[in-house]
């Protein structure tokens, strides 16, 4: 697995062109497929971020490709969830998933994926959303008095606004407002380390109001999809700090949904620790989806 900066390219055809020069692979590569963080509308894509426009008709000419495919990055976290084992998981729970039940992936990063598979034996198919732009809900009268707070901010409160690195700086400066607190600026590196040494209260509380709101969000979602084969959290942040998050509210609020409690208290909920998991969906895309349509393609990483 390589690792290159976007910044280090103007265009992803430069970036492409790089790579496969660096691996002598660019007359041997017959076919692509690319993990992308952003909606694809017609098999192009222009990231968030960046300037990169991402066209899979343009790539597919520039490189001379027989097939180029564009997944969303969660779409491809979510064909990878039936080839993870124990060793690329934590568990939040001692649940056991349901064989053939739809498995769904979240992310809280710099926003806040979500995608559903529905694994089937010869027809799967991955669900992808843009549910982090659904509306922030409030389980407490503390939590609507943070909403509340960041209406005032930015209108629609939308679960990306609280469940993302950015979310976390929001519910911290939201916390210290609402508590009449004076306390340092903060990214969420560092609210995520105050939190865990103890240093700084507004800290704690932020990273204890997330795992509070990350639970009542995924149980949301595992009621939304069904998925009984397992709620997977996948990105950057969660995995720092496993253990706050098994200690936390999180379980308790996954399954306080009145009548339904008993229905989500069976749903196991697992965080991907595995770097590379995307890479593993998107093989799998690629095997199931394009390998066996065409065979002749040329297996590429």
């Amino acid at each position: 697995m390589e690792h290159i900066k976007v910044a280090d390219y103007a265009t992803v055809d430069d970036a492409i062109a790089a790579f496969l020069t660096r691996h002598a692979a660019r007359s041997s590569t017959d076919a692509a497929i690319l993990g992308i963080a952003g909606p694809i509308e017609n098999n192009r894509v222009t990231l968030t971020n960046s300037r990169w426009t991402v066209d899979a008709g343009d790539l597919q000419k520039a490189f001379g490709f027989r097939a180029v495919h564009l997944l969303n990055d969660f779409e491809a976290l979510a064909w990878a969830l039936p080839a993870l084992d124990s060793s690329d998981l934590v568990a939040i729970g001692a649940q056991h998933s349901k064989i053939g039940a739809p498995m769904l992936v979240v992310g809280p990063g710099t926003g806040f994926g979500v995608a559903c598979l529905i694994p089937r034996s010869a027809t799967s198919f991955a669900i992808v959303t843009e549910a982090g732009h659904a509306t922030l809900p409030a389980a407490s009268e503390r939590e609507a008095r943070i909403v509340d707070h960041l209406r005032q901010r930015f209108g629609h409160v939308s679960i990306e606004r609280a469940l993302s690195g950015p979310g976390l700086e929001n519910l911290h400066e939201a916390l210290a407002a609402i508590d009449g607190v004076q306390t340092l600026n903060r990214d969420a590196a560092s609210i995520t380390q105050a939190a865990l040494d103890g240093s700084c209260d507004v800290s704690r509380a932020a990273l204890d109001t997330f795992c509070s709101l990350l639970g009542v969000v995924c149980g949301d979602l595992a009621l939304t999809f069904g998925a009984h084969g397992g709620v997977y959290i996948a990105g950057g942040i969660v995995p720092r700090f496993i253990d706050h998050l098994a200690r936390s509210d999180f379980r308790k609020r996954f399954e306080n949904k009145g009548r339904f409690e008993s229905y989500l208290r069976d749903i196991p909920v697992h965080i991907i620790v595995r770097p590379d998991a995307s890479f593993i969906g998107l093989k799998t895309y690629f095997d199931r989806n394009v390998a066996t349509a065409d065979p002749s393609v040329v297996r590429s990483k």
